[in-house]
């Protein structure tokens, strides 16, 4: 009498879940196989943006030697770079980053949004930030630290969204590289090597 009692209070509480449930689940369907969902402008486009010359200077390649702009030009050796002028910078290794390196940025207007510190490869150790932070802190610069190869990276995306953003980047001592960077690298330079 007790099962019964509860299959007349319970049953149709379940049912009308159940009804419920599969409605939102038809109505979710159908909003999901609507026609034209990626149809004209809501339509999904990439943009290469080291391309675009009026985002400003971009990193497009590095090397143990320097870096290659957006622009063509070859920096060799350590460099600073804002979004429209590059530096080149007095500076061998992290251990060589003293606050008087960082002189530049403590008295440029306006002030930067953020400084991306390119350190080379992968530390070993993190001695060096006891030098760097201090200096961050005093002067309320907001600082990012990264290996270079992360560093240009993190440059380049914060220029393209229009952040006033400087680089102070140190070359690698060991880069990874693909296939297909090597062959980028032969296409660039095949014109050299090519008589006319």
């Amino acid at each position: 009498m007790y099962i019964n009692i509860m299959n007349k209070i319970y049953k149709p509480i379940a049912t009308a879940l159940l009804t419920n449930i599969s409605r939102r689940s038809l109505h979710r369907c159908s909003t999901l196989r609507a026609p034209g969902a990626y149809e004209g402008e809501g339509k999904t486009t990439v943009q290469i943006l080291n391309k675009e010359t009026e985002l400003g200077l971009m990193i497009d390649g590095i090397s143990q030697v320097g870096f290659r702009l957006n622009n063509d030009i070859t920096i060799l050796g350590p460099m600073v770079i804002f979004p429209r002028s590059v530096l080149s910078w007095d500076v061998g290794s992290i251990s060589d980053i003293t606050e008087e390196s960082f002189s530049l940025f403590t008295i440029i207007e306006p002030k930067l949004d953020i400084l991306v510190l390119g350190i080379g490869d992968k530390p070993e150790n993190f001695n060096f930030y006891r030098k760097i932070l201090p200096f961050s802190r005093k002067f309320n610069i907001p600082l990012e630290i990264l290996p270079t190869e992360q560093a240009c990276s993190t440059f380049n995306f914060l220029n393209s969204e229009g952040r006033y953003v400087a680089g102070a980047m140190i070359p690698p001592k060991s880069i990874s590289y693909t296939d297909d960077d090597e062959l980028q690298t032969k296409l660039r330079y095949q014109s050299i090597y090519s008589k006319e």
